[in-house]
């Protein structure tokens, strides 16, 4: 019996909440559908000054409702979308609005993603260039002088011989290592 008044508490207090979520909707009604086309265009097109990435549409805080209300009596009154915008930059900034107009002001917010396009191709560039440059082979010239991919300019005698002592140098530091392993792998 308890397990029944605990599961049916339960379902009565969750019927009573869920009634009240669709009574923060706001109502309205317009004396026109032109009128509620530019309301809803206007609230989707604005910036709630509370919540920072929420349109007035998609916003319940108390300030996105009473904005709502003043844009529903701003076009109720004759207001055009210009004079009601206006009317909220002024007292809220330029900030209301999701999509600024281009001046100096904001010009940086404008410019910045097309800067950050273009600094990234000359990365992807610059890389792309540095990978084919690493992976071109060393080639060997006609006449038997070595000559690098990015150089036009063989190695002359003195390089050539000086270049054979460092390369013996190594392939026999290399097997005396082998020869102080004992032969045993490391």
């Amino acid at each position: 019996m308890h397990r029944v008044l605990t599961v049916g508490t339960f379902l009565l207090l969750m019927l009573a909440g869920a009634g009240s979520v669709g009574a923060a909707e706001d109502v309205q009604t317009f004396s026109s559908d032109d009128k509620r086309q530019r309301f809803h265009e206007l609230v989707a097109e604005l910036r709630c000054p509370k919540c920072q990435n929420q349109t007035l549409a998609d916003s319940n805080s108390p300030i996105a409702q009473d904005l709502r209300g003043e844009i529903y009596r701003m076009l109720e009154d004759g207001k055009t979308d210009s004079e009601i915008v206006d009317f909220l930059v002024d007292r809220y900034g330029e900030f209301v609005m999701y999509r600024p107009p281009v001046k100096n002001t904001t010009l940086i917010l404008w410019l910045t993603p097309l800067l950050l396009v273009v600094i990234g191709i000359g990365i992807l560039w610059r890389v792309y260039r540095r990978q084919s440059m690493d992976a071109q082979p060393v080639n060997t010239r006609p006449d038997g002088a070595l000559a690098t991919a990015g150089s036009s300019e063989a190695l002359s005698a003195k390089e050539q011989a000086q270049l054979q002592t460092l390369l013996g140098e190594s392939e026999q530091s290399g097997s005396d290592d082998e020869k102080n392993s004992g032969g045993v792998e490391r």
